[in-house]
């Protein structure tokens, strides 16, 4: 009776025992598990920055001139006496557009007519006279120049005449009026502005090192296709092309003014608008990383960088451009630097980080896949 009551409690005991050391392997084997998933959860991804050649595109700030743009002016003085265009009409060469009180010079081109047929009669008289060598060759030579003489002062009167009529010099738009009917005008006043926008020079500035990279880029045959931001943020339908660069850089803001002709087939293009042209330039031997391994600090940019002991150092960069999803860096790395590519948020200054690195060329190639 004793020994079975011994053996129970032995009994007991063994199974205390086995079930406290599964519950100490457990514990064991949960508490190794976690560290190896946390040690896994903070391995993070590091790249570095690729150094390559690519292209960029950069917006300048343009104004749009037409392809003629001209001030219509008086030729002679006098009343205005007619209008026969409105202002903003499309007119068309020789079609009249001022008409300047003429009464002086028609009568002015009737007396000139009026003597030069009274001297045209007296050189037929003398020429008879010459014929029948009753005159001398040299009275009749004199006679031939009085009635040239008329005949240009005709000619001129009727200039003058003309001047009077003011017409279009070639098809296009006008613009406001200058003057009212009845003004009295004098030889070169302004009367009105007229523009030929069936296609637009539109201007604007480079900076030198980029027009250094466009020049050693851009073969002289090669035109550069460039687009233009109208002001309501609106693509312009037609592309244009960069056919003029200007001779002298202006010394006060290191630019260099550029000249790109664009077709305006349809008219929505006025002279005197501004907009934005977006011209992709050549980058040489650039450096780029990822948008999303800077963080900003004050307006200033940052990544976090990996030190010899693998420490995460933040360090300031300076950008030189932007590419969709990708920055060029202009100083502040180089391309051996080991820089994080996630995670920014979760480490902290000098905090040592184990890591995997991935190949700039992939990450670059691959920038949707890696979201922090």
């Amino acid at each position: 009776m004793l020994t079975t009551k011994k053996n129970k409690i032995t009994m007991k005991k063994i199974l205390t025992l086995m079930v406290v050391s599964f519950c100490i392997l457990l514990s064991f084997t949960s508490c190794s598990k976690e560290e190896e998933q946390k040690e896994e959860e903070n391995k993070y991804l590091v790249t570095s920055p690729l150094r390559k050649d690519t292209t960029v595109t950069r917006d300048y700030v343009c104004q749009i001139h037409a392809y003629q743009h001209i001030e219509v002016r008086a030729l002679e003085k006098g009343y205005l006496q007619k209008i026969f265009v409105d202002e903003g009409k499309y007119i068309h060469k020789g079609q009249l557009m001022f008409q300047i009180l003429p009464i002086q010079y028609q009568a002015e081109l009737q007396k000139a007519e009026a003597e030069a047929n009274f001297v045209n009669v007296e050189y037929r008289n003398t020429k008879a006279l010459a014929d029948s060598n009753i005159v001398s060759k040299n009275e009749l030579a004199l006679a031939k120049a009085k009635l040239d003489k008329a005949n240009a002062e005709v000619s001129v009167a009727k200039i003058h005449l003309g001047f009077t009529e003011v017409r279009a010099p070639f098809d296009g738009i006008m613009d406001h009026f200058m003057v009212r009917l009845g003004s009295l005008i004098n030889e070169g006043d302004l009367l009105t502005t007229m523009s030929d926008n069936s296609k637009m020079w539109v201007y604007f500035n480079v900076p030198e090192a980029e027009y250094l990279n466009f020049k050693d880029k851009t073969k002289s045959e090669n035109l550069t296709n460039v687009k233009l931001m109208m002001a309501n943020q609106e693509m312009f339908k037609y592309p244009g092309v960069v056919q003029t660069i200007e001779a002298d850089f202006n010394n006060e803001t290191g630019n260099i003014a550029f000249r790109a002709t664009f077709p305006n087939p349809n008219g929505l293009l006025r002279h005197g608008e501004t907009g934005n042209i977006q011209m992709t330039v050549p980058l040489k031997n650039a450096l780029l990383i990822p948008q999303k391994c800077t963080f900003e600090v004050l307006e200033k940019k940052y990544v976090f960088v990996l030190d010899k002991d693998n420490k995460v150092v933040s360090r300031e960069i300076t950008l030189a451009s932007e590419i969709p999803h990708i920055f060029v860096v202009k100083s502040g790395l180089n391309a051996n630097d080991k820089i994080l590519l996630e995670g920014l948020r979760q480490v902290k200054e000098n905090e040592k980080i184990k890591y995997t690195f991935v190949k700039p060329a992939k990450v670059l190639s691959n920038l949707n896949l890696y979201a922090e």
